[in-house]
């Protein structure tokens, strides 16, 4: 049975980027493809899309998803979507809208078995492409105590930052860190939960995973040079999952004079959406518009 995910907010995107039939559309973070088929749909009989994504196996899944059926509307790079402006430049693209995600799929957090959930004893990797060198537990076992404590503050806005460090250094001591499993006890015993039903490991593992695939920075580089990409008129939508994304997005959508901001304030789920998806639940979209020439 293939892995499946549902795309957030998925009619709230189709219609803050005003998807047209014949439109030229960017995806920077495919996933699985739910958003590129929508934005496919909507912009038949002859839009395009152009697509990233750095999973390899979600890679493959994607382009085998969309091949069948729309062949020949889309072309897609195995890249960070921090590249995509520089890539599609030096092509000579210039697009109607692009969209990031930038949400952890529901299949990597089940399927890849990288250690991406504190919910289950897989490797401690993490790494969302394994071309890439440094691992989770390259991190936990090499790290120092202050710059464990810098990460977790940082990445992960854990305010029990030093207590955790604490006990990750004291158990890697008796041996080394291997599994996501074993990192999520030692959170749990060394803290409590900050509210019911939040796993103690909830933002430690955040703040890992960022780390480790450099998100926030490849969220800037790409803020940073999107706005080229996008035709006069051109809309960017972006959807982050927590504050430190969303203070990135909104802190370049406001500084920018290239981009007029639309979403005057965030865009969130429904209520319907959040009890078909709860992981839904803390989304938030933003959009811009490219401003005239």
């Amino acid at each position: 049975m293939e892995p499946k995910h549902e795309p957030v907010l998925l009619e709230e995107v189709l219609e803050w980027l005003a998807v047209r039939p014949g439109g030229v559309y960017l995806d920077g973070t495919v996933g699985l493809g739910g958003h590129s088929r929508a934005l496919l749909r909507a912009s038949s009989p002859e839009g395009f899309l152009y697509g990233f994504e750095w999973e390899e196996t979600s890679f493959r899944l994607a382009e085998e998803r969309l091949s069948r059926e729309f062949p020949g509307r889309f072309r897609l790079w195995r890249a960070n979507f921090a590249e995509a402006p520089e890539i599609l430049l030096s092509e000579g693209v210039k697009v109607d809208g692009a969209l990031l995600d930038l949400g952890i799929s529901s299949f990597l957090l089940e399927g890849s078995g990288r250690g991406f959930s504190f919910l289950r004893d897989e490797p401690l990797d993490m790494r969302m492409d394994t071309r890439t060198e440094e691992t989770a537990r390259d991190l936990v076992n090499r790290l120092s105590y202050r710059e464990l404590v810098e990460i977790l503050r940082t990445y992960g806005e854990e305010p029990r930052a030093e207590r955790i460090a604490r006990a990750i250094v004291q158990a890697r001591r008796r041996k080394p860190i291997e599994t996501s499993g074993e990192l999520a006890r030692i959170v749990a015993e060394a803290v409590r939960p900050r509210k019911r039903g939040e796993h103690p490991a909830t933002l430690t593992f955040q703040a890992l995973r960022i780390a480790v695939n450099r998100e926030l920075e490849n969220l800037q580089r790409f803020l940073s040079r999107a706005p080229e990409i996008l035709k006069p008129g051109g809309r960017l939508a972006i959807i982050s999952f927590h504050s430190l994304e969303d203070r990135l997005v909104k802190q370049a959508f406001r500084g920018d004079p290239r981009l007029r901001i639309l979403t005057k304030r965030v865009i969130r789920p429904s209520a319907e959406e959040i009890r078909r998806n709860p992981r839904a639940r803390s989304a938030r979209l933003r959009v811009a518009e490219r401003c005239e020439l």
